[in-house]
């Protein structure tokens, strides 16, 4: 048991910068505090005692403002970080490593007693503040939720699902595009992948504007050959595309101009 408890605050210790000591961790962090409890609630529910698991949850939710049922499964080394407002289903599994922020819900869409209503989270999830995760699907390991999305599917492992409703980013493309829109002062996280016109003349939007570096980077190469020519210093050089692909008849049509 102790082994476990200074497991838990040295992820803490690791995780939160602003964690100083062992003994802040041990009586100012009410994520810990509220582990610890559910640990006892947990033991209570599966050993029959039904009512004081429920009793000591909602006292831990008094105290700490997590409110964690006490049929949920909680590995080692969950860090619920502030996380006042968090709220973890019956039939919820949070696996070892887990990073859940404040006003998480890990919540059920069916109302059938005895089945999976709610989520897995695998090994190492990291889910965000505000975050909504919401069935009886598998978060996979690694994979991140970001703040305030809104998940309603299986997340692959090493994914990260974003925006309302959650899409996932893992293709190569997705990764890309969201590395251009940040660079214009905004996330395109929010942005759907296929059910509006609109977010698909964004997204051809932003595809092309991440295709402007290419073609600014075919141009410096194109400089580099002549002053290598010419025995001059080399310029930086750059892996350009070697032709555009912005189709501004095709966005027209999409958002009906």
């Amino acid at each position: 048991m102790f082994s476990r408890i200074r497991s838990d605050v040295q992820c803490i210790l690791e995780r939160d910068p602003a964690a100083r000591s062992t003994w802040e961790v041990l009586t100012c962090y009410p994520g810990f505090h509220a582990v610890l409890l559910h640990r006892l609630a947990h033991a209570c529910w599966t050993r029959g005692f039904k009512w004081l698991g429920r009793f000591i949850s909602h006292t831990t939710r008094f105290l700490t403002g997590i409110e964690i049922h006490p049929g949920a499964c909680i590995g080692n080394r969950v860090f619920f970080d502030h996380a006042m407002g968090v709220v973890v289903g019956e039939t919820a599994e949070i696996g070892d490593d887990c990073t859940i922020y404040q006003g998480v819900t890990l919540g059920g869409t069916s109302l059938y007693k005895g089945t999976k209503r709610h989520p897995t989270l695998g090994r190492g999830v990291v889910v965000g503040a505000g975050a909504q995760v919401l069935g009886g699907f598998t978060v996979g390991d690694g994979a991140k939720v970001g703040s305030n999305a809104v998940v309603t599917k299986p997340v692959p492992a090493g994914a990260t699902a974003v925006g309302n409703p959650a899409r996932i980013i893992q293709a190569e493309l997705d990764v890309k595009r969201e590395e251009a829109a940040s660079k214009m002062g905004f996330s395109a996280y929010g942005v759907t992948q296929s059910d509006d016109p609109l977010s698909q003349a964004m997204r051809g939007l932003i595809d092309n504007a991440g295709g402007h570096e290419h073609q600014i980077a075919m141009l410096w190469k194109a400089i580099e050959t002549l002053q290598a020519n010419r025995h001059e210093p080399d310029c930086v050089p750059g892996d350009a595309a070697l032709s555009e692909h912005f189709e501004a008849e095709k966005l027209n049509q999409l958002v009906g101009k």
